[in-house]
């Protein structure tokens, strides 16, 4: 069959590809993707008004001449190729698009082993030839503002001639105050989308030198927040997680944590499914279709954690900020979701409507609940049962922790719940999964606190004869306390 190979014409696509859709918040959020894939532990915006330049500066990989040379190309990734574990990336095309939809002139000065590299993508050169010409140097006025790059590797991202983001080259450029309200903007907005990350990455952010602090919707560190458990669900083969978060009612919030626990959306905006990829917030504040938001229901918020590998069943857009439900998923996702509305509702009208009260737990003073799972527990606590809620009330954040702790070995005790588990072998150490690591130190503290045992073999015997911990030996178990410091070697 003949063929005629055909160039797109350089122009239009790139301006095409400069309306994409991305507002700064998103761009910058996707920049800051390359700098994850890259192992950055430290990651410096720097957002200078006077000279109108955008720089991102980080301690990753960084790249040899060649890697700067496929990174710098148009679509250097075939999306459909297999992802590593937790990276970000997909389509090849962040880096560029992201900062043309920002200004019209992209530096990347990258170091790799001590040696540096550079490219630069001019636009408006781009537009004058209507060719593909990537400059292999940055311009002199360009390269004078970005610094030297510490250590053996890392990288310099460069973003001028903003005419997207400031005004450049327009008639007007907006007013400074204007500029950095903007910035405030994207600081809200990458202290919420990396939030995980920040938490347990050991990663730092920071923007024109101010660190970002992650800002967590779940309030996970408050201990009227209901944590519903943890369920895997398998969706095209994939596994996806899925857990309910109820906040707390107003009542059990200071006037600046309720504020903050709001969003910079609001509460009732903030409600419904928050999907992260790679531990990577990509969608939330909706219930996509499954429900509409109501005042009631504020209080529910759903996490659904993602692997890479699912991008094309959920249909991730290049902005990583467009999102589609599978079929496949929206049975299970609805069920999970009617129990954290009917949850939130609960404590939501509970709280504020006293001769209410009866109406309002009809149907919630069963004191178990059943899951849904195909594996695992088969039946859940009602956590939301008001002679608990009442109890929880009149106790101190010691003894809320000791009684949940203790609600949580009921649950995962229950005859309904135990399952047989294959005989394992007492010599080899297991692999066990961090929540299951968590639980079993925490449980052993919390043996020790209360002298409920007095030595290592008496901890061991208490931890091993724990339905919750069947399937773990002794060897394992040991190695776990002794990795977490709570016994000694032998």
């Amino acid at each position: 069959m003949n063929v005629i190979l055909t160039q797109p014409s350089a122009t239009p696509v790139i301006q095409a590809l400069r309306s994409i859709g991305y507002n700064a918040r998103t761009a910058i959020s996707d920049l800051i993707d390359n700098s994850l894939d890259a192992g950055a532990t430290k990651i410096h915006l720097n957002f200078e008004y006077e000279t109108g330049i955008i720089k991102i500066k980080d301690n990753g990989s960084g790249m040899d001449d060649e890697m700067l040379q496929i990174a710098m190309n148009i679509g250097s990734k075939d999306p459909r190729k297999k992802r590593a574990n937790n990276e970000l990336g997909r389509f090849g095309m962040g880096l560029k698009t992201a900062s043309f939809s920002l200004g019209k002139r992209l530096s990347v000065y990258t170091k790799k082993d001590g040696k540096y590299y550079e490219r630069c993508w001019d636009l408006d050169h781009v537009s004058g030839c209507n060719e593909w010409q990537l400059f292999t140097q940055i311009p002199k006025e360009v390269k004078e503002q970005l610094g030297e790059i510490e250590g053996e590797s890392g990288t310099i991202v460069c973003i001028d001639k903003l005419d997207r983001f400031m005004g450049y080259g327009k008639f007007k450029i907006i007013q400074e105050n204007s500029y950095y309200n903007k910035i405030s903007k994207i600081n809200k907005h990458l202290e919420f989308v990396f939030h995980s990350i920040l938490e347990k990455n050991h990663v730092q952010m920071f923007i024109n030198n101010m660190e970002i602090y992650p800002w967590n919707p779940f309030l996970t560190t408050n201990p009227f927040t209901i944590e519903g458990e943890m369920q895997l669900l398998k969706i095209n083969e994939h596994r996806i997680k899925v857990q309910y978060f109820i906040l707390p009612h107003a009542s059990h919030l200071s006037e600046p944590e309720y504020k903050e626990a709001g969003g910079y959306r609001g509460w009732r905006d903030h409600q419904g499914l928050y999907i992260y990829r790679e531990n990577r917030l990509l969608y939330f504040g909706d219930w996509m279709g499954m429900f509409p938001k109501d005042a009631a229901s504020q209080l529910a918020r759903v996490r659904i954690d993602l692997p890479n590998e699912a991008d094309s069943d959920w249909q991730v857009d290049i902005k990583k900020s467009g999102i589609n439900l599978p079929d496949e998923a929206m049975k299970r996702l609805t069920a999970i979701s009617g129990i954290a509305r009917k949850t939130s509702r609960d404590i939501y009208y509970f709280r504020n409507q006293g001769s209410q009260q009866r109406q309002a737990f009809k149907g919630s003073l069963n004191t178990w609940e059943q899951s849904g799972l195909d594996k695992g527990p088969q039946f859940l606590l009602n956590r939301n049962h008001p002679i608990l809620s009442e109890l929880l009330k009149n106790l101190d954040d010691k003894n809320i922790k000791l009684l949940n702790l203790y609600l949580k070995f009921v649950q995962l005790g229950s005859p309904s719940n135990i399952i047989d588990s294959p005989k394992v072998e007492e010599e080899s150490v297991q692999e066990v999964s961090d929540a299951d690591k968590s639980l079993i130190v925490q449980f052993a503290k919390t043996l020790l606190e209360i002298k409920a045992a007095s030595n290592t073999d008496d901890l061991l015997n208490a931890l091993l004869t724990q339905p919750a911990f069947d399937g773990v030996n002794r060897t394992t178990m040991r190695k776990i306390l002794m990795e977490a410091g709570i016994i000694e070697s032998y």
